[in-house]
C-alpha cells in the first residue's frame, strides 16, 4: 500500500494516482499525518464487493442452519392452512391457462 500525502497526490495529478491503484493493492491519502482517503483499482473493489456478497450469503445460510428446528410442512397441509385445496388450486389454474392465448403474459 502506498501513502501520500494530499499535496503529493495533487502533484501527481489523477492520472499518476489511477496508475499507483491498477499496479498495487491500494493509494492512501493523508491529511495532517491521518489517512482520510484509500484509492483502489477497480479490480480490487470487484473483489471486495464478491467477498461482500459472498460473505452475507454465507451469514444468511448459518442463520437459517442455527434457527432450524427441523420442522416440516407438508405442501397439502400449507394449502389446507391457507384455506384451499389442491385440487380446487389445480382446476383453477389449468382454467387459467387454457383461456390464456398465445402471447399474452400474466
Amino acid at each position: 500500500m502506498e501513502a501520500l500525502s494530499i499535496t503529493e497526490a495533487n502533484r501527481r495529478g489523477i492520472s499518476g494516482l489511477v496508475r499507483s491503484a491498477e499496479a498495487g493493492p491500494s493509494v492512501s491519502l493523508s491529511r495532517q499525518g491521518r489517512i482520510v482517503a484509500e484509492i483502489v483499482s477497480a479490480q480490487e473493489i470487484e473483489s471486495l464487493r464478491k467477498d461482500r456478497d459472498d460473505l452475507a450469503d454465507s451469514l444468511l445460510a448459518l442463520s437459517r442452519f442455527i434457527t432450524d428446528t427441523g420442522k416440516r410442512t407438508e405442501l397439502d397441509d400449507a394449502i389446507a392452512d391457507l384455506g384451499f385445496n389442491r385440487t380446487e388450486l389445480e382446476a383453477e389454474l389449468n382454467l387459467e391457462t387454457a383461456l390464456e392465448k398465445p402471447g399474452d403474459s400474466i
